[in-house]
């Protein structure tokens, strides 16, 4: 029998994790550079690298809905999956930046630590902060994900968190990071309420021993939770006069970031 033969002329050797990886990114990242629906052919001759490799790797980005195919033309397109990891990336960065202005006038309103954070899956993570130039004061780790049942910015964020998600994380083990970790799952819920009512949540040495926080949730512009922001430093100043003038400076503070989030301007400006 005889016939014409469709051969790969690039040989598919065995590559090791960080190589695929690099491939699985060169992939994704080459749609951004293409106007029309790219195949397998065009993505290995663009990546100069095999079509089985492409092959495989396209299947499995499918599988994922990174990419769709479409059967027809046997072209592929980013799909769902990819549309919500923009929309996602944008929506973080979008609330950095326009926090900043409004962390600055907090930090020199107050003298203490501003920080901004983001919800990421069920954590949250440190996206910036404003520290204090008084001699004792309090730090964050930008990127980090901490838990989020410990601590006033996390707290903020869980109380008003879709149900599922709290659920998820109040039916998990609330293991103490300090001393003062709210450990017991009736007395967190109870606490959450009475946050989501007031707007603002309050934590002294629940997270970072000898540390003091007040923070209030961010809303996006569809009206989900997306972070938070909060004043924070050593205990000893946060007492309750102080604690009481604080709430309503975070609170206005994640308004005017909700505000600027969905009319697409920043503060200050």
């Amino acid at each position: 029998m005889s016939g014409t033969v469709i051969t790969d002329s690039k040989v598919d050797v065995p590559e090791t994790g960080t190589q695929a990886a690099s491939r699985v990114a060169d992939v994704l990242l080459f749609f951004m550079g293409e106007e029309h629906r790219p195949g397998v052919s065009a993505i290995a001759s663009g990546l100069d690298i095999s079509k089985a490799v492409v092959h495989r790797i396209l299947q499995s980005l499918v599988a994922r809905r990174l990419v769709v195919a479409d059967e027809l033309t046997r072209t592929y397109s980013l799909g769902p999956a990819a549309a919500a990891l923009g929309a996602r990336a944008l929506r973080d960065l979008d609330l950095r930046t326009t926090a900043l202005p409004v962390l600055r006038r907090l930090h020199d309103d107050t003298g203490e630590t501003a920080t901004i954070s983001a919800l990421v899956g069920s954590a949250r993570v440190y996206l910036d902060q404003i520290v204090s130039v008084k001699q004792i004061r309090m730090t964050v780790e930008l990127g980090r994900p901490y838990p989020l049942y410990a601590g006033a910015s996390s707290k903020a964020i869980l109380a008003i968190a879709p149900a599922d998600l709290r659920d998820r994380v109040l039916s998990g083990a609330l293991a103490p990071l300090t001393e003062d970790t709210i450990g017991n799952r009736a007395t967190l819920e109870s606490e959450l309420r009475q946050i989501a009512a007031e707007g603002v949540a309050v934590s002294l040495g629940e997270r970072q021993t000898g540390a003091g926080s007040v923070a209030a949730a961010v809303i996006g512009f569809d009206g989900s939770v997306v972070g938070s922001i909060s004043i924070c430093g050593p205990v000893h100043r946060f007492d309750a006069a102080t604690i009481e003038s604080l709430k309503p400076l975070v609170r206005d503070a994640a308004a005017e970031i909700c505000r600027a989030m969905r009319h697409g301007s920043h503060p200050g400006r």
